[in-house]
């Protein structure tokens, strides 16, 4: 089943602490490197120069009727323009021509106008430039130090040269900026001068034109005896256009009194109030009338506040409220009829007026024809008057700005560019500063993914774990139990013991490991395993206790059977009272090894685990004597670094039991303190430990442990000599083991 995993961060930042010297040696180095490189790099000094794009005009050189040109700034195109016409060639070799830039060895490509890596790659591959002429070099060395940017949200345009002197960047700047002023205002002149010389041949025709026209109309006018008014009008149309304005008066004075006649009848009829309207407001009647009303309204108002609406004042003000109403409303009829006399009135007058208007057409009716060939004749000559009357002015201005070369450019400079008193290139402290950011980056990158990649940043995750509270409490209590169970300890301080270095010929040394892998540092394995202790400690104590579980007993045991032995025979121990040392928690760490077969110790280890589980303990069962290889890692792969301490420790679910398998390996490395390590770290964290350390002999792990503060059994199969195994427990005694008992481990039988 998959486990879920997490990254430790603390060992990620102990990995980086730990080669912190090396990043720092490392990024130093680089600093330095980049530094060198800078110092052989030219220097280079930028300038600006500013150019203003805007249509301009001065009112002396403007006509009296032209109107300043109006400035769009949000036009881009324009801008953009202006900086292509900036950087194209004819503007720029006016520069080169007017400093001598061909003279100069940073742009004619003899001197070392700076460091080009293409340069060298095609030196290398043996390429050769294909040779060109001087002015080309010259400007594709001037467009390399040549910048021109608009200002955001401007018509601004910034022109920026880079150079090793800073006051020829500060005069190609100025240069650049005024050949395109002066190119500008060449170009104006020119198309002024073109449209001067149109003007003068249009000019000639118009002459020409006008005199015939005016001449036509003078005749006309002399043949028909067309005679004009005061308004230069025949005099014809004076008198119809009068008659005509006084009919209109007529008519609409007549509607008028109709309209406000029918206003004030209507608003009468719909019993709406007529004193808004001003013909009714004006009459002296209506006024008094309208005041009285006026009065006695607010003398209700004030009366009502404290008599009700039925009350006889009420009702009589009410009562007076309307028949003022009434006199109102007639005294609006009689407006009305008044009205309508006055536009009875006007009808008659304008009746008079129409017949007037009758005999001054048929009059008319002959001089009208005459007027319209008139009329075309004096547009005419009108028009044509006006065109050379404009061409004449148009000409005349244009004449005068080309000889006095008035003409204003939409361009101008508005800033001057100064030389730079530091260099603008190389930056040497964003450089080095990107250099190092990278630098540290990079190399913390690798570390951290190096953790990562080998496991040892990765830990499990533990969902659930007993309270660490109620691990502590005993199962049981002490009295329950037979008097043969109890365990006494022994009488007096036990010395410390030496570690074992040889068990005779019985227990020798086992021969170091034949591996490739160098042993892990001893501070980062010290880290690594107080690490391994945070996490089961942090998740023993925030997990809740589960439910307690059947544990079903894989292992039935018979009544003990001891083979015959000597009664003298010291160190037997019964595996009942084993049990009950390790329940009670007399005994924490307990040592099996095996007289005859690793099995032997497994199937006294199964019993201990079960009984300890089934009393609510916390038990650890590790194997370092089975060499069984599986499919998990295990002891001997966390010995031979394949393995991190977090992989090896397989825990039940709610995390009561954890076993360390074999591994995956076939041995187990001897010069690894890592597996003692393990086993210390287990033995913080639950309440019982069970180390099985195989068969007493050359493949025996025990002198791997022999610096544990642990007892230590010495486990004899049904069918072993005890002579023989009295002898073995002498040999581990007198190689250094302060106490060694013998258990007979227990019969499997079918559960």
């Amino acid at each position: 089943m998959a486990r879920d995993a997490r990254i430790d961060v603390g060992a990620v930042l102990g990995a980086v602490v730990k080669r912190l010297p090396r990043v720092v040696i490392v990024t130093a180095a680089l600093l330095v490197a980049t530094l060198v490189v800078i110092m052989f790099m030219p220097r280079l000094y930028e300038s600006s120069a500013s150019i203003l794009v805007e249509p301009r005009s001065n009112v002396y050189f403007r006509s009296a009727g032209e109107q300043a040109p109006a400035s769009s700034s949000g036009d881009a195109g324009v801008v953009s323009s202006q900086i292509e016409l900036i950087k194209s060639r004819d503007t720029l070799l006016t520069v080169v021509d007017k400093l001598g830039l061909r003279s100069v060895p940073e742009f004619n490509g003899t001197g070392a106008g700076g460091f080009s890596p293409l340069a060298v790659v095609s030196q290398l591959l043996g390429r050769k430039s294909t040779p060109v002429s001087v002015d080309e070099v010259v400007l594709n060395a001037l467009y390399d130090r040549l910048t021109v940017i608009q200002e955001r949200d401007s018509r601004l345009i910034s022109v920026l040269v880079r150079s090793t002197d800073p006051q020829l960047a500060a005069d190609i700047a100025n240069a650049v900026a005024d050949a395109h002023v002066a190119r500008r205002a060449e170009l104006s002149l020119s198309d002024t001068a073109e449209a001067s010389g149109w003007l003068a041949d249009e000019i000639a025709k118009l002459r020409v034109s006008v005199t015939a026209a005016e001449t036509a109309v003078a005749n006309f006018k002399v043949d028909n005896d067309l005679f004009i008014g005061s308004n230069n009008t025949s005099l014809a149309d004076q008198q119809l256009s009068t008659i005509a304005a006084q009919i209109n008066a007529a008519q609409e004075r007549k509607n008028t009194a109709l309209s406000r006649a029918a206003l004030i009848r209507g608003m009468i009829e719909q019993g709406q109030p007529i004193d808004g309207v001003a013909d009714v407001r004006e009459s002296v009647v209506i006024q008094q009338l309208s005041q009285e009303k006026a009065r006695l309204q607010g003398e209700k108002a004030q009366r009502s506040a404290t008599l009700l609406s039925n009350h006889p004042t009420i009702q009589a003000l009410t009562a007076q409220i309307a028949e003022l109403n009434n006199q109102i409303s007639l005294e609006g009829r009689r407006v009305a009829d008044a009205l309508e006399a006055e536009a009875q009135i006007e009808a008659d007058l304008e009746a008079s007026l129409r017949a007037d208007m009758t005999r001054a057409k048929s009059s008319a009716s002959t001089a009208t024809q005459d007027n319209v060939t008139l009329d075309g004749l004096e547009r005419e000559a009108k028009a044509q008057r006006d065109l050379l009357e404009s061409y004449l002015q148009r000409h005349s201005e244009a004449v005068s700005r080309i000889q006095s070369s008035s003409a204003l450019p939409d361009v101008r400079v508005v800033s001057v560019a100064a030389p730079s008193v530091s260099p603008a290139s190389p930056k040497t402290q964003l450089i080095l500063l990107a250099v190092g950011l990278v630098a540290l980056a990079t190399q913390v990158g690798i570390i951290v993914f190096g953790e990562l990649v080998s496991g040892r940043a990765i830990v499990p995750v533990r969902d659930t774990m007993r309270s660490q509270d109620e691990l502590d409490e005993v199962p049981f209590v002490e009295a329950e139990l037979e008097p043969e169970q109890r365990w006494e300890e022994p009488v007096g301080d036990l010395e410390p013991v030496e570690p074992v270095a040889e068990l005779d010929e019985t227990v020798p040394d086992a021969p170091a490991a034949d591996m490739d892998t160098a042993p892990m540092p001893e501070e980062h394995q010290t880290a690594e395993v107080e690490r391994f202790i945070q996490t089961l400690t942090r998740a023993s104590e925030s997990a809740p206790e589960p439910a307690p579980e059947p544990v079903a007993a894989t292992v039935q045991t018979r009544p003990e059977r001891r083979p015959a032995a000597p009664a003298e025979l010291p160190g037997i121990v019964a595996s009942a009272d084993l049990t009950a040392d390790l329940v009670l928690g007399r005994t924490h760490l307990l040592i099996l090894a095996a007289h005859a077969a690793n099995a032997d110790c497994e199937i006294l280890a199964e019993k201990l685990v079960t009984d300890a589980l089934a009393r609510g303990l916390s038990v650890a069962l590790v194997d370092a004597g089975s060499a069984r290889a599986g499919d998990e890692p295990g002891l001997a792969d966390l010995s031979l670094d394949a393995a991190s301490f977090g992989d090896v420790v397989q825990k039940s679910a709610d995390n009561s039991f954890a076993e360390v398998p074999w591994g995956q390996g076939r041995i187990i490395d001897r010069n690894s303190t890592k597996p003692l390590t393990l086993v210390e770290a287990l033995g913080d964290i639950y309440e019982v430990v069970v180390l099985m350390t195989g068969r007493v002999g050359a493949t025996s792990t025990l002198p791997l442990f022999d610096s544990l503060d642990g007892r230590l059994v010495l486990v004899a199969g049904s069918d072993d000599d005890f002579d023989a195994v009295g002898q073995t427990r002498e040999k581990l005694l007198s190689a250094g083991f302060h106490r060694c008992e013998i258990v007979a481990a227990p019969t499997r039988v079918a559960a």
